[in-house]
């Protein structure tokens, strides 16, 4: 793994992203850039009334999304490994799920101008699951303000990740069936990924492991 100075999970809500970003870089000592979702202003409202709020809320996240990659330009990932929960890129799948026409066309030139100037991993790690796990993860987790998301919605954005990583090839993709699995309370479950993450090399590749569960 340590030729991999810049790697990414990432995955649609209550997938455990970040749950496995920290404990990766438990692993390796790594240093963790994460997303602060809490942090955005106006996600509440948006679950509440996504037409009104969904421009503002995506402006929030873009801009964030493109500090945090400023935080990782100022890295020298030749001494540490830099272990993140989101890949920049994935902005535009909520951006083209949330926005109307007028609104992603604006939102797309922003976008262009910001994505010139962000670093691209050496390997994305992509977390799949299957919509009712991920309802009864976030049921489980608690979170205010993702108390108000439905079904229907949140199968919309599983299938745009699915479709968005189907599609990938800018860098290489390791997908992770992740449905039955438990890394977080399973050692050998994390055990297990973290071989998968250290024998990665072009290209991509699925694991679909043995559940745990």
């Amino acid at each position: 793994m340590h030729k991999k100075s810049y790697i990414v999970v990432e995955g649609p809500l209550g997938v455990g992203k970040t749950s496995l970003a920290l404990l990766l870089a438990e692993r390796i000592n790594g240093k963790t850039i994460l997303e602060d979702s809490k942090g955005n202003p106006f996600l509440a409202n948006f679950y509440e009334d996504p037409r009104r709020f969904a421009f503002q809320t995506q402006l929030f996240f873009i801009l964030r999304r493109f500090q945090k990659q400023e935080e990782i330009n100022q890295i020298d990932l030749f001494k540490r490994v830099v272990i993140s929960d989101f890949l920049f890129d994935k902005d535009r799948i909520f951006a083209r799920l949330n926005l109307d026409d007028r609104e992603f066309s604006l939102y797309e030139q922003v976008f262009n101008l910001l994505k010139v100037r962000t670093l691209g991993p050496d390997l994305v790690i992509f977390l799949q699951a299957r919509t009712e796990i991920l309802k009864k993860r976030i049921k489980k987790r608690d979170r205010d303000y993702e108390r108000s998301i439905n079904l229907k919605y949140l199968d919309q954005i599983n299938q745009a990740f699915n479709e968005f990583f189907f599609h990938y090839t800018e860098t290489p993709l390791l997908v992770i069936n992740a449905s039955e699995i438990d890394f977080v309370n399973e050692p050998s479950d994390l055990d297990k990924l973290v071989s998968e993450i250290e024998k990665m090399e072009k290209g991509t590749k699925y694991y679909i492991p043995l559940g745990s569960r």
